[in-house]
């Protein structure tokens, strides 16, 4: 067995190349928040009004992952509720609504409530009860509550709108206390989607936040690069080579930071003394090869079947003979059929299928293509869009999955 100690050891005395790791990630909450002015300066006047005890507008905000939405807001809100500190009774309470402890209606109340120091059983209550005693904490004094609702998509696609409607009319109701709401999300269309009279009472401001440049993103990764590595511990050329990586993908500050982390991670692993590019070339492979196999896992069991059917298919299978790299839907239908029956699982539609096979292509697992087969119509392609250590490696979790 290999002594740990020497390697734990080892590991002690080498020079640190992290002086903060945790400003590498989206989690941190930085003081300079490069090129977002006119957007804080923006959210900060829609909220500006509680601080002479008006309700500020409800907000959306919308954007692509990592362009500085929630950080943006989290920011603003803090700094309001510095500057309120005890004379003005504003408080913020943020949710993330992808996350378990408020991916229902139920959670979400029970979160809040919580939040306000209430107390609410992990089930058992009726919602009504859940509202009631939600909006009785709120109104037990004179104060602004800024509900900054995370991923609100995720929540509406799971519960539906009549939370949201709930939750803005209160105001009407309360005595003492204001209500004000920020919904961050990915969807542009988002707001489109909601009931005519949740749109009226909710849109009332929306700002939408580009994506950022490769530039921006240098300055961005420069700036957490000063306080999460160590003097002279990344070399001449990584944080562009991380930049350029990320805007490639629509200008994601969150790609950018994984991978210059990621990357500052694989080079404390081999003992270097600087994280050098050849680390970024590998940060980007292993990000992208465990973005992959989580998007399988956390897949339904229906969607993993039909992932399952497309490698059976497109002969990824080493115990399969080799097919042609691309296979068509009504091939995969079929297969998939065959695995149901098989796995004694019963089979969805064939709609439904397909819409489940758009949304591999929407991960970027698949890609698909119509083709014309002339007075015999059109049809849909199928091929896998990985990488061949990745396929290898999600085949593996599927095999796990099935076997």
């Amino acid at each position: 067995m290999k002594d740990l100690s020497g390697m734990f050891n080892e590991f002690m005395e080498a020079k640190p190349l992290f002086s903060n790791r945790k400003a590498l990630t989206i989690s941190f909450d930085p003081d300079n928040i490069p090129h977002r002015d006119k957007e804080i300066e923006l959210v900060g006047r829609m909220l500006a009004p509680a601080l002479k005890g008006g309700k500020p507008s409800n907000l959306f905000v919308y954007g692509k992952t990592g362009t500085g939405k929630t950080m943006v807001c989290r920011h603003v809100a803090r700094e309001l509720q510095r500057i309120a500190g005890d004379k003005i009774n504003i408080r913020v309470i943020y949710v993330n609504c992808k996350m378990k402890q408020a991916d229902t209606e139920y959670r979400l109340l029970a979160f809040l409530i919580n939040s306000l120091g209430g107390s609410v059983p992990f089930t058992g209550l009726p919602t009504d009860k859940l509202y009631q005693d939600f909006f009785a904490l709120i109104d037990k004094v004179d104060q602004t509550i800024i509900l900054i609702l995370d991923e609100i998509d995720s929540l509406i696609k799971k519960n539906g709108d009549e939370v949201l409607y709930i939750l803005t009319r209160q105001n009407q109701e309360f005595k003492k206390a204001k209500l004000s709401m920020i919904g961050i999300t990915n969807d542009l269309g988002f707001i489109n989607k909601l009931d005519p009279r949740v749109r009226s009472s909710l849109g009332e401001e929306e700002l939408i936040f580009p994506p950022y440049n490769a530039m921006q993103l240098q300055d961005i990764l420069r700036e957490r690069s000063k306080i999460g590595f160590e003097n002279e511990s990344v070399e001449q050329g990584v944080i562009e080579k991380c930049a350029a990586y990320a805007a490639q993908e629509h200008g994601d500050a969150r790609r950018a930071l994984d991978l210059l982390r990621v990357a500052g991670e694989l080079a404390e692993r081999t003992g270097v003394k600087q994280v050098e590019t050849l680390h970024v070339d590998k940060a980007q492979e292993k990000i992208d090869e465990d973005r992959v196999i989580e998007i399988v896992k956390s897949q339904p069991r229906q969607s993993q079947l039909i992932l399952f059917s497309i490698f059976n298919c497109s002969g990824t299978q080493r115990d399969l003979r080799q097919k042609t790299a691309y296979v068509q839907t009504a091939d995969i239908i079929n297969t998939y059929q065959g695995l149901c029956k098989h796995y004694r699982m019963k089979p969805l539609t064939q709609r439904r299928v397909s819409d489940l096979i758009a949304e591999y292509d929407l991960f970027g697992i698949i890609t698909t293509k119509v083709i014309s087969k002339g007075r015999y119509g059109r049809t849909r392609t199928v091929e896998l869009n990985l990488d061949e250590d990745i396929k290898q490696k999600v085949e593996v979790a599927l095999r796990e999955i099935f076997n």
